[in-house]
């Protein structure tokens, strides 16, 4: 069941999404029905889910589920890759490699590989201050305090020493 972003609770469970490049907004509006679409008929052995999304900064697809109506199992999770991998295809966008790094950039989103990414630390082009996004962030309430964090206060550390 569909049920909006920001009703879920704290604790519901997301995964997030991280898009090469920015969708344009009629990208956005398509990508938004086909999520509102997909999240009306997401089940878990035949049981709605309390589910949700948001798409951040025309580039982060996050969806969440309150796991405590009902769990996401391995068919579900299976079925929203699934989705996420169709948009891929369709839109010619990378969704799923998660060896890439988003930062900040004054008000704009940078993206980078991790390889680029190091080079860039090194080079001092980067700096612990560096706002990063943390995708591996596992609940709502992460997502509110972890995801947009300095470099010093994520895995992202490790490259700038």
């Amino acid at each position: 069941m569909l049920v909006e972003f920001n009703t879920l609770p704290d604790h519901s469970r997301i995964w997030i999404y991280q898009a090469n490049r920015s969708f344009s907004e009629i990208e956005l509006e398509e990508i938004k029905e086909k999520l509102n679409t997909f999240i009306t008929n997401w089940t878990a052995h035949g049981s709605d889910l309390n589910a949700g999304f948001d798409i951040r900064y025309k580039r982060f697809i996050i969806i969440a589920i309150d796991q405590d109506s009902q769990a996401a199992t391995g068919c579900s999770i299976d079925a929203s890759v699934h989705f996420i991998q169709q948009l891929e295809k369709e839109y010619n966008v990378d969704l799923m490699d998660k060896m890439n790094v988003s930062y900040k950039q004054g008000e704009f989103v940078a993206y980078k590989t991790l390889t680029d990414f190091r080079t860039m630390a090194k080079q001092k082009a980067v700096s612990k201050n560096t706002i990063v996004f943390n995708n591996l962030v596992t609940n709502i309430a992460e997502l509110n305090e972890n995801w947009e964090v300095p470099a010093s206060e994520s895995w992202h550390n490790r490259f700038l020493n």
